[in-house]
């Protein structure tokens, strides 16, 4: 039933909140012993922040992904239901 006139906002906030969810019940499940696949992933992204001064406003520039399991099916899960909906 998916239809040209959905909102692509929707599904950008779908995403996220499946990611971000996601991560934090990975985060959480960390410590569980027979949950510990769930927090498995990668961290990519810049270490170091880049500064740019200018002499009135210093800016500094930084991104980092931390992707794991978890993550990865909370933004399936998203976008099933999404779909669903």
């Amino acid at each position: 039933m998916a239809t040209r006139d959905k909102n692509i906002w929707i599904l950008i906030i779908f995403i996220l909140s499946g990611l971000v969810i996601g991560g934090l019940l990975g985060e959480l499940a960390k410590s569980i012993d027979w949950l510990w696949w769930l927090a498995y992933g990668q961290e990519f992204g810049l270490s170091d922040p880049i500064t740019l001064d200018l002499n009135i406003i210093k800016l500094s520039f930084g991104l980092m992904f931390k992707i794991n399991i978890a993550s990865i099916i909370g933004l399936a899960l998203a976008i099933w239901i999404y779909r669903k909906v």
